[in-house]
């Protein structure tokens, strides 16, 4: 028996595209949750959604831990995780449902969570953490621990970033501050996963072994087609010195191919990448990575020699568009001459480029359009995913 089974409603089996290219990653955000419960006496484990066949097997996870709280802690760090799909809310209700029917206590947290908070009420969650969910949960199973004397409204009232029903009301306490000092907290819980099972479909289908890594959390910048739910424009980075050593641990416990990073921009501090580069020269530790980064922020001093110093293989870059109209549009901030240069200065210094790119967005034209095609054909970009603007 465990006090609390983690899980996330992402089947990566329920999107077919992603299923057939087949680059899976646990959850991240999950599994710092449930280091950070573990470090506080409680005994976690984890069912991954990830890789598994449906939502029978949350059943069977259920079965065989008997938790006393369900745990549905979304991975924010992963886009797919952040996109509110449908038939991942459709899941998260019935995995909800499963917990209910076996006794427990259940809290869910996530981007489409706190947006739509009411409605994981409304179909049985107990608890809704609202916004960045790692410090609301242990005082949530704090103040549920405690003796049924000590619990009332007030109490729980006190407690930031929740939402819960009262009187067949939904009620939201004052919302939690963003966690600012992401070096107190303990390395991801790595030893939940099924790590064999990740290195062989990697091995298998790309030749290499990439594991998941996060050097920041949220973004500062204003494009308005970007939903924020759970850090808003608040960003905070861990030091560079901290990142090397959960580098350091990932190549020595896991001997990983391959890194990703994810966050939403990498290196937003200036000289941030250059430290990181110059501790890793001094341990002698380079491990190839992927990551996210602006094109005016590459553009700063030393950068993108850095990144390449560090270990740098592709970098994706969010072009959008190569109409300056559209850009603007967005409040994306960069410019297209932008684009160019960093990209250029990428294949320079040996990095791979890849390109978000956005069509649809209102007001696109397809004198814009052909603009978009002209850069992508000028520039060669190693790499691109395409999205369609649509509302959310």
């Amino acid at each position: 028996m465990v006090d609390i089974l983690f899980g996330q409603s992402y089947f990566l089996r329920f999107d077919p595209k992603l299923w057939e290219a087949m680059q899976p990653y646990p959850p991240l955000g999950t599994l710092y949750a449930a280091s950070a419960m573990r470090e506080k006496g409680y005994r976690v484990a984890l069912f991954d959604a990830m890789l598994a066949e449906g939502t029978h097997e949350w059943v069977t996870a259920l079965r065989q831990h008997n938790p006393r709280y369900a745990v549905l802690f979304e991975d924010n760090f992963n886009y797919l995780s952040k996109m509110s799909l449908l038939r991942m809310r459709a899941a998260a209700f019935e995995m909800i449902e499963a917990a209910k029917a076996s006794g427990c206590t259940v809290i869910v947290t996530g981007a489409d969570m706190t947006d739509h908070a009411a409605q994981y009420l409304e179909r049985g969650a107990d608890f809704v953490l609202v916004g960045e969910g790692d410090e609301t949960l242990g005082e949530l199973i704090h103040y549920l621990e405690g003796a049924p004397s000590v619990q009332d409204d007030d109490e729980l009232y006190r407690i930031s970033g929740l939402a819960y029903m009262r009187e067949g009301q939904v009620t939201k306490t004052p919302p939690r501050p963003v966690i600012r000092d992401l070096n107190a907290l303990p390395f991801p819980a790595w030893d939940l996963v099924e790590r064999e099972k990740y290195r062989r479909i990697w091995i298998e289908r790309h030749g290499y072994y990439s594991m998941n890594l996060v050097t920041t959390r949220g973004c500062p910048f204003h494009c308005n087609w970007c939903a924020k739910p759970i850090w808003g424009q608040k960003y905070n980075v861990r030091s560079a010195a901290n990142v090397v050593a959960e580098m350091a641990w990932l190549k020595e416990t896991f001997n990983p191919d391959h890194i990703w990073f994810m966050d939403d921009i990498m290196g937003i501090q200036d000289k941030w990448i250059e430290e990181f580069a110059d501790l890793l020269d001094a341990q002698g530790l380079h491990i190839p990575f992927k990551s996210l980064n602006r094109v005016d922020l590459l553009l700063r001093g030393n950068t993108i020699p850095a990144l390449a110093r560090a270990g740098a293989k592709i970098v994706w870059v969010g072009a959008e568009s190569g109409s300056q109209k559209i850009l603007d549009s967005m409040d994306k901030g960069t410019r297209v001459e932008q684009i160019y240069e960093a990209t250029r200065q990428l294949h320079a210094h040996g990095v791979k480029v890849a390109f978000f790119l956005q069509f649809g967005y209102p007001g696109e034209t397809r004198e814009d359009i052909e603009l978009t095609l002209k850069m992508v054909r000028d520039l060669m970009p190693d790499d691109i995913g395409i999205s369609v603007s649509y509302p959310l």
